[in-house]
């Protein structure tokens, strides 16, 4: 028999439903691995053993008294961002300005998939509050990339990213504000679906003035993303007919497809992508047109104000944070910076801001229309050396707070240089899917995972599912 984390994460699902392998086999199995692992990745921040295996327990006994009626993701091991409450369990928001108190209640994320049956492993690395495309704080080392240990594993959601392309975890939720799903997914080799805003509730936070954020899942392939989609989106998969595992495997129709390098961010950052970026466009491509689908160019004109209206929104939350004036020092130079911003910041500006946003949306949306979907390539540069965005010293330290570079402007451009195609995706709340094509070693698994973006309309997720599995991901 396979090793329980070579299995997908439905066939690992299937076997727990059916006796095959217990709750308590499987906890046991991934908290192994990631006793094994973790010290070299980073992927996890806190480990909770004790309350998982007995949870597990709990699992068990529930199967053995009531079989046919168990949960859709019944013992299933996850673990949640440390951005999320678990009761009895610490929450640091990635940040060393907090008091790290364990949280005294389950979030909503988290309560809507243990009542889907999942078994709670711990908690994965992220940025402070959230804000960076890479999981790199002053609380816990850096989540690093399992493929290449020196570079990282993207963000915020890097340490799940990292913990499912390591087989610590069979998938795992994420969460996603500019790109917080589909960067790590992107960077991992992972496939990573962001769903339309408002189709995962749970995932949704009072504090983003924008509603930006929304809860998807991190997997190895299209069907396992469809399975957690399904726990996330309850109200839409509650009939067989209308999940999204029960309709992955379903050829999609024909679709006009634009390609596009244009970015909101051009004409403030003007970047260039590398090759491999443009290598893996044209292997998404070449992909998508052998599936039958017709692509074309498509030229997307984005308003030059976007970059600060963007900003100012996505960096609201941090300024009112409720943080001790005496501790505010030990906050990262890009979380210190954008915070005393947005404090400076008027309420009219903030609203301002959201109002040109939602101008952004109408039009974006309207000429996105023209096509069945969207397609660019994922990231505009290979996974970043761990410490690059920061200027930390020697590419890797982090830790202890003093070897922090404090150039906050520096890193916010290189973070919107290096993933130019995703924030522009929650401001308009649409469904998007990131898809591992292509390697830039000589053969699929060698050298460093690149991806391709396909962004659809609203109610566009098992569409985008069903391209991913069409491609063979």
């Amino acid at each position: 028999m396979a090793e329980l984390h070579d299995l997908s994460a439905l066939a690992l699902r299937d076997s727990l439903r059916q006796g095959e392998v217990s709750s308590t086999e499987a906890a046991a199995h991934f908290l192994g691995r990631i006793e094994q692992h973790n010290p070299l990745l980073g992927a996890f921040v806190t480990v909770t053993a004790e309350q998982a295996m007995e949870h597990a327990r709990a699992a068990d006994s529930h199967r053995t008294r009531t079989p046919d009626e168990l949960p859709l993701l019944h013992g299933m091991p996850l673990a949640f961002k440390d951005l999320t409450d678990v009761a009895e369990v610490v929450t640091t928001h990635g940040s060393a300005a907090l008091d790290h108190k364990p949280a005294v209640s389950d979030g909503p994320l988290v309560a809507l998939l243990k009542e889907a049956g999942v078994v709670s492993l711990g908690k994965t690395q992220v940025p402070e509050f959230g804000l960076t495309a890479y999981s790199e704080n002053r609380v816990a080392p850096p989540s690093r990339n399992p493929h290449a240990p020196s570079r990282s594993s993207g963000g915020s959601s890097g340490g799940s990213a990292a913990a499912v392309a390591a087989g610590l975890l069979p998938f795992a939720p994420g969460t996603d504000g500019g790109g917080s799903i589909r960067i790590p997914a992107a960077a991992c080799g992972l496939v990573g679906l962001k769903p339309g805003r408002g189709l995962v509730p749970a995932g949704e936070s009072l504090g983003d003035p924008a509603r930006l954020v929304v809860a998807g899942p991190l997997a190895r392939s299209a069907t396992d993303a469809a399975l957690m989609l399904d726990a996330l989106a309850p109200s839409s998969g509650s009939a067989q007919d209308r999940s999204y595992l029960s309709r992955v495997d379903q050829e999609p129709p024909p679709l006009r497809i634009g390609v596009t390098l244009d970015s909101p961010w051009s004409g403030t950052f003007p970047f260039t992508p590398e090759q491999e970026a443009l290598d893996a466009l044209r292997s998404g491509q070449e992909l998508l047109e052998h599936a039958g689908h017709s692509l074309s160019e498509a030229g997307i004109r984005y308003d030059n104000r976007y970059p600060d209206a963007f900003t100012t929104a996505w960096t609201a939350p941090v300024g009112a944070a409720r943080i001790s004036p005496h501790r505010e020092a030990l906050l990262a130079p890009l979380t210190r910076t954008f915070r005393r911003r947005a404090q400076q910041r008027s309420p009219a500006k903030l609203n301002e801001a959201l109002a040109f946003l939602r101008q952004f949306q109408r039009d974006t949306v309207a000429q996105y229309a023209q096509w069945d979907l969207l397609l660019m390539p994922a990231l505009a540069q290979v996974p970043r050396p761990v410490g690059w965005f920061t200027g930390t010293a020697h590419g890797g330290g982090h830790w202890p707070a003093a070897q922090w570079a404090g150039d906050a402007d520096g890193d916010y451009r290189k973070q919107c240089e290096f993933a130019p195609w995703s924030s522009m995706v929650n401001v308009c709340g649409l469904p998007a899917i990131t898809i591992p094509v292509h390697w830039t070693g000589d053969a699929p698994g060698l050298g460093l995972p690149m991806g391709i973006q396909l962004v659809g309309p609203m109610g566009s997720e098992a569409l985008l599912l069903q391209v991913a599995r069409q491609l063979g991901y």
